[in-house]
């Protein structure tokens, strides 16, 4: 039973090592200038060519929406490295995982307590200052 368990555990590494390679063969393929980053221009010319667009078609990718994909795997430089491409695409193959939708859950009801503090703060502090202007 061990021995099973290891060998899955080997083969589920070595579909995600291969992906990982497959996916780094598209960026190398993306990046026209060599300077080892994807640029959005860069991006949408590759999604362009019928068979770089079939190959990331291959490897499970949505490229429908290519500025939100592209959005999603940079890191706000405009610019996406192997590294970046490689590990945001591995999270974004297939169906989101529902450990992934719940954490995004988490964050924005985070961030809306804190806007409805935020909310309550300013609306305090304009009573303030029009009862001290008044």
């Amino acid at each position: 039973a061990q021995a099973d368990a290891d060998m899955v555990i080997h083969d589920k590494m070595r579909e995600k090592s291969s992906y990982a390679r497959k996916l780094s063969d598209f960026f190398l393929a993306t990046d026209t200038d060599g300077n080892g980053l994807v640029t959005l221009e860069e991006f949408e010319a590759a999604l362009e060519d019928e068979r770089l667009l079939t190959y990331l078609g291959s490897l499970e990718l949505d490229v429908s929406q290519t500025r939100s994909l592209f959005d999603m795997l940079d890191d706000g430089d405009e610019q996406v490295s192997v590294e970046e491409f490689v590990k945001g695409a591995m999270r974004l193959k297939g169906q989101a995982r529902s450990q992934d939708v719940v954490a995004v859950m988490h964050d924005c009801s985070l961030i809306m307590k804190q806007l409805a503090r935020l909310e309550d703060t300013t609306t305090q502090l304009l009573k303030t200052t029009s009862q001290v202007a008044g």
